[in-house]
């Protein structure tokens, strides 16, 4: 512990770069995962809020739950064995408010008001970020496909899906709109994944799946968040081995006058710890004020659940790099090293 102290101090600069660049890093990867996690919220609040369960779709949609259609009997059936499951559909759309002014919402209406807030025939509730766009309770709303106004029961906080604010409807209001009877799902909740004859059984994490641009997004933007984790690896690995290159005399020295293999590396893990401590704890400090003081359009979230989960990454990928470059001085021969060091 003191000789890696000392070390520290004796190349604080060298230190000082390797930890500014781990910082960055780290800095970056935070801002990046919370505006994944931002976008995954923005993208399917509504289904990520749910419960965990079992989605049940027509096997002809082809996973595309906007083409799904279950019959009456199978929906009955469904809900019969199942006293909390519900019958819900989802169809993006739009309304317009007092002014004529197009807002894009993603309608959904379900059976089972358990589930789901119970709107009554004729009301809407809004997700609170059309707020913004001037609507409040009480106003009214047109859909040239519904013969009637909607007014504006209340709002729901962060319930979007697929990018729009969500519209709850009642089920009245949606078969007309859309011309349809049958719904397009049944979600069960619990872990009962029983098979129905004609229908194709969805985890909550697989029907995330069948939203359009999630996979893609969420798979693109965590390729960027792993990729920035190797390279801190990386990173640490390459400068421990430059500096350990630049020690071969002292490790000689050290472990000819006794000092064991083992005291050598915890010399080298107390240093990383202490770089990687530090420039951890001010990337999660400013990536959690970049939070609070984040414009309020921009979809980013970072809870601290997920801030701890990446720290406990950088310090093990930390240690796995600088352990990897240490093995060079297990194989360090004192004498050897010695008259290297002295050419």
């Amino acid at each position: 512990m003191k000789m890696a102290w000392k070390e520290i101090i004796k190349n604080k600069s060298r230190f000082i770069i390797l930890g500014s660049i781990v910082f960055l890093v780290s800095f970056l990867t935070l801002i990046i995962s919370g505006l994944s996690n931002g976008l995954s919220q923005d993208n399917a609040a509504l289904i990520k809020d749910m419960p965990e369960g079992t989605f049940y779709m027509n096997e002809d949609a082809d996973e595309t739950y906007n083409l799904s259609k279950i019959d009456q009997d199978t929906e009955d059936k469904l809900i019969k064995d199942h006293d909390d499951a519900t019958a819900l559909s989802i169809q993006m759309g739009f309304v317009d408010d007092a002014n004529d002014k197009q807002l894009g919402v993603a309608f959904v209406t379900a059976t089972n008001p358990g589930l789901f807030p119970e709107v009554a025939d004729g009301e809407i509730l809004l997700d609170e970020s059309l707020k913004d766009k001037g609507v409040e309770v009480g106003d009214k709303l047109t859909n040239n496909q519904l013969s009637k106004d909607f007014t504006v029961k209340g709002f729901v906080e962060q319930q979007k899906f697929s990018h729009s604010p969500v519209a709850f409807i009642n089920p009245t209001n949606y078969q007309e709109m859309y011309r349809v009877e049958d719904m397009q799902m049944v979600f069960v909740p619990g872990k009962d994944e029983s098979a129905v004859n004609g229908l194709q059984a969805f985890s909550n994490k697989d029907f995330l799946n069948t939203i359009p641009s999630y996979s893609a997004e969420q798979l693109s933007l965590n390729m960027i968040v792993w990729f920035l984790v190797v390279i801190s690896g990386m990173l640490f690995g390459i400068f421990f081995y430059m500096m350990n290159v630049q020690k071969i005399g002292l490790y000689g020295i050290l472990k000819a006058i006794g000092v064991k293999t083992s005291k050598l590396f915890q010399m080298m893990w107390t240093q990383m710890v202490v770089i990687t401590a530090v420039a951890l704890a001010l990337s999660v400090g400013l990536s959690q004020l970049f939070a609070a003081v984040a414009p309020e359009g921009m979809p980013f979230h970072l809870p601290l659940a997920t801030t701890g989960q990446l720290a406990v990454v950088f310090v093990i990928i930390g240690f796995i790099g600088a352990t990897l470059s240490g093995i060079q001085i297990k194989k360090i021969q004192p004498l050897q090293a010695i008259q290297q060091g002295e050419m």
